[in-house]
């Protein structure tokens, strides 16, 4: 029998990744490569127009820029680890980087899954209480909040970490995943997980069923503020604001929490990583779409920034003058 000190430790984990045909990886590297790149383009460019544009110097597009952040951070720390495994035969990863990335990934998630709590704050007061809307969200309670995102973020992600690693790992070390996430890991510990899977269920209420419950409470105010609003476009309008929003928290929170509230027992490492590719890669290559598509203060801010607005308006200007000097010359 091995010793005790060589069985508990071990130098670095496999990814196994999904569990695809070899002649589909080079389809499979393409469509995430175009993922990311899209993901990093679009995130990006929504933070551009938000610190360029002082028409979005508002509390509202403060918070998008910084859910954009937290989605390319987010991303970045699974999504090109996965196409350089994708692109080669070698799939390790040491032990110091598997936690290094299981310790940032949880620390972006829960700083996105409270912020969703923030931002529906933010729709709470500029609905409910519009006249008073720039002095309760004012700049300094906006970076107030984000902060404490930000803290609890890195306490929550610490106590996860610190929990998940403290546990001895022999025999297999191949993560059934396709990147160092809690529930994966917890698979090859060669010790009783009860505790975790208790941690992580009362860590779990506090930064998904808390700030999930939050949104729900605040989403009733408004609707009931809404039904109040006697005109049907002022309704149409309030309503608008708040799917995007609704949206996006619904693609997020609610399969990180099927994924970190469930007993280590009941988990399917397939069902998982499809999960994860979700609430990881798909929310945050739609979040841009959501806001930017039917966002006309975003499509204003790009055309005014690439100045393809003022190319427009002075076509549009030029072809008016036409029409007038046509219809004055005719008899």
């Amino acid at each position: 029998m091995m010793p005790e000190t060589n069985q508990s430790f071990v130098a670095e984990f496999i990814l196994l990744g999904f569990s695809f045909n070899p002649s589909t990886t080079p389809l499979l590297f393409s469509a995430f490569l175009m993922t990311y790149l899209l993901i990093i383009l679009g995130n990006g460019l929504i933070t551009i127009l938000i610190c360029l544009d002082s028409h979005l110097h508002t509390p509202m597009y403060f918070f998008i820029g910084i859910l954009s952040i937290l989605d390319v951070g987010y991303t970045t720390t699974t999504v090109p680890q996965m196409l350089a495994h994708l692109a080669s035969q070698k799939k390790t990863i040491s032990f110091a980087s598997c936690v290094a990335q299981m310790y940032i990934f949880l620390v972006l998630g829960i700083m996105e899954s409270w912020l969703f709590a923030i931002m529906s704050i933010d729709r709470y007061v500029a609905i409910c209480h519009p006249l008073r809307y720039k002095v309760i969200m004012s700049p300094w309670l906006c970076g107030v909040m984000v902060i404490f995102c930000g803290l609890w973020g890195v306490i929550s992600a610490l106590v996860y970490t610190v929990f998940a690693m403290r546990l001895p790992y022999c025999g297999s070390n191949k993560i059934n995943h396709f990147f160092c996430e809690v529930p994966a890991v917890l698979k090859l510990a060669c010790a009783d997980t009860s505790v975790n899977d208790r941690v992580d269920f009362i860590l779990g209420f506090t930064v998904i069923l808390v700030p999930l419950s939050l949104i729900l409470v605040i989403y009733v105010n408004i609707f009931i503020a809404i039904l109040r609003i006697r005109s049907a476009q002022g309704r149409l309008k309030a309503f608008s604001t708040c799917a995007s929003h609704i949206t996006v928290v619904t693609m997020f929170c609610v399969p990180a929490m099927v994924m970190y509230m469930k007993p280590g027992s009941e988990a399917s490492l397939e069902e998982d990583k499809k999960l994860a590719l979700f609430y990881n890669v798909i929310s945050a290559f739609l979040n841009p779409i959501i806001y930017s598509l039917r966002n006309k203060d975003i499509q204003r801010a790009f055309l005014k920034v690439t100045g393809w607005g003022r190319a427009f308006q002075g076509r549009t200007a030029g072809e008016q003058r036409s029409k007038t000097h046509d219809a004055q010359s005719m008899p």
